[in-house]
């Protein structure tokens, strides 16, 4: 790439601010991108990542500070304006439209959707053979994998004429192969000329990646380092403010009871297609099972079966001696399995958006009240427990939960499911989208949990966290099992390929 492209900057942000009522999320914010540049953007949940790039995508709009887009002062108000300037955002939940074709996606909403179907194919195709982008442009989006819907997403933007991307965890949910192959796109987009902004948690793909690092805390911007002069715990110390062992425990637990035996169990999805393909194997207290998939291959239906939230076709699900298939939360609690479960949707089927903590904490606990009242000091103390322990960041327990940062909902969540005292804990991914000090947290909460002899199932995204975090790992690929392994050894690698459907001897 050459020098003069290095030098004009894409994005230049100086002292933005930013405030919610009393709360200040972005606080004199400074921020620079250049063309030909990718740049990571790291920080704690609640740091302000998503408010500033919300405002570069005409979401929000700044209360003070400027914006430069290519070296002129914009102001932009809304998602058009940010289009217009050449800004393309490629959120974490991808917007498309299921029933459309890939080709019918890229030009929704443009005046283009008027030409004819083959000189649109033609434009797509060009342009996507220019980033090195391979897609079948009247592929329908419902049978598309996660790897080809994000590139229809990064089309989208590109049709539109956007040199400025934003990428927001892009990773979460891909395989090695399919991340390996995201990181040519956005290295040719780089060679391009284009100027990438990346979010992620993942600090081994920002040391791959970047070429420099900006560090939000608390709203701030702390300092922006160049990647090849720092390292993985330079970078956490930035965001955390102190030091923060990066190493995942594995406590070794000798006596294992088998706490849950599932017997070929068979789930429909709430379209009535196979969610769970004759599913078979144990669950064990004193460890912690990683489930490892692509998305949608039958974990939510696999969580939500066992949790007694979904109908099971077929198959058994044994306690013990008992045979608990189908039952419900309260019947399971008397066959003996103190059930927690923690969703993958946290403000829809885990916590109550418009309620407090202290609200959501007796979701939990009001069957234990006697009498006709409700004693709300106890979960009161124990929010305030939680706030203490797991450092939320909250103004309050009488805030909303809904205004809290995705991953202090998270740790409100998690902490109410533990503090219940199970003996089955299943997690949907617990620290999806969480920072590197929250994630940690939450880690070693999970292997408490583990060492008390409680069995803790574990879905996850992150392989890395799942091989050093998990004893055993199951794979699932469109309902069925294709491999139970030791995650001592197995690699990233062979998960990945047992992902697309390639099976492992189950142990």
């Amino acid at each position: 790439m050459s020098s003069e492209i290095k030098k004009e900057y894409a994005i230049e942000c100086k002292g933005i601010r930013k405030t919610f009522g009393k709360v200040v999320a972005n606080d004199d914010i400074d921020l620079t991108v250049r063309y030909g540049e990718i740049l990571a953007l790291l920080g704690e949940n609640g740091s302000g990542k998503t408010t500033l790039m919300n405002m570069l995508s005409g979401i929000y709009h700044p209360d003070r500070g400027t914006i430069k887009i290519g070296g002129r002062e914009v102001c932009i108000n809304t998602p058009k304006d940010s289009i217009g300037l050449g800004i393309g955002m490629i959120h974490q939940h991808f917007k498309l439209v299921e029933v459309m074709s890939a080709m019918d996606n890229i030009v929704l909403g443009t005046k283009e959707k008027r030409l004819k179907p083959k000189v649109l194919k033609e434009k797509i195709l060009q342009i996507s053979e220019q980033f090195g982008l391979e897609i079948d442009p009247e592929k329908k989006i419902y049978d598309m994998s996660v790897s080809e819907k994000q590139t229809v997403e990064i089309l989208k933007v590109l049709y539109r004429g956007a040199n400025i991307l934003i990428l927001d965890e892009p990773t979460a949910v891909l395989t090695p192969q399919e991340t390996k192959k995201l990181f040519s796109i956005l290295k040719r987009m780089r060679e391009k000329g284009n100027a990438v902004i990346i979010i992620t948690h993942k600090l081994n793909e920002v040391m791959e990646i970047s070429d420099r690092v900006t560090i939000l805390r608390k709203g701030k911007s702390m300092d922006t380092v160049m990647t090849a002069e720092t390292d993985e715990k330079k970078l956490t110390e930035l965001m955390v403010g102190r030091q923060v062992s990066l190493s995942i425990k594995r406590p070794e637990v000798k006596d294992r009871k088998k706490m849950l035996s599932i017997e070929d169990l068979v789930v429909s999805k709430a379209d009535g297609t196979t969610g769970l393909d004759h599913v078979s194997f144990d669950l064990y207290g004193g460890e912690i099972l990683g489930v490892a998939g692509i998305a949608g291959s039958g974990q939510k239906e696999l969580c939500e079966s066992l949790a007694g939230l979904m109908k099971i076709d077929s198959g058994k699900v044994m306690h013990n001696d008992k045979d608990i298939t189908g039952m419900g939360f309260e019947e399971m609690t008397q066959a003996g399995v103190r059930m927690s479960f923690v969703p993958e949707d946290r403000l829809g089927m885990g916590l109550v958006a418009s309620m407090d903590m202290v609200g959501n904490m007796l979701l939990r606990s009001y069957r234990n009240n006697k009498g006709f009242f409700v004693d709300r000091k106890p979960a009161r103390q124990l929010a305030e427990s939680l706030i203490e322990k797991l450092e939320i960041l909250t103004p309050g327990v009488e805030t909303p939960v809904r205004r809290l940062s995705g991953g202090n909902v998270q740790k409100v969540l998690l902490g109410r499911e533990i503090e219940s005292n199970p003996n089955v804990l299943i997690t949907a991914y617990p620290v999806r989208g969480l920072d590197v000090n929250s994630t940690y947290r939450i880690f070693d909460l999970l292997n408490e949990q583990k060492e008390k002899g409680v069995a803790v199932m574990f879905v996850g995204e992150d392989l890395d966290a799942l091989l050093e975090l998990a004893d055993r790992i199951l794979v699932l690929c469109h309902g069925k099992i294709t491999g139970i392994v030791d995650a001592r050894e197995t690699t990233k690698e062979k998960l990945g390929l047992m992902m697309t459907g390639i099976t492992e001897e189950v142990s």
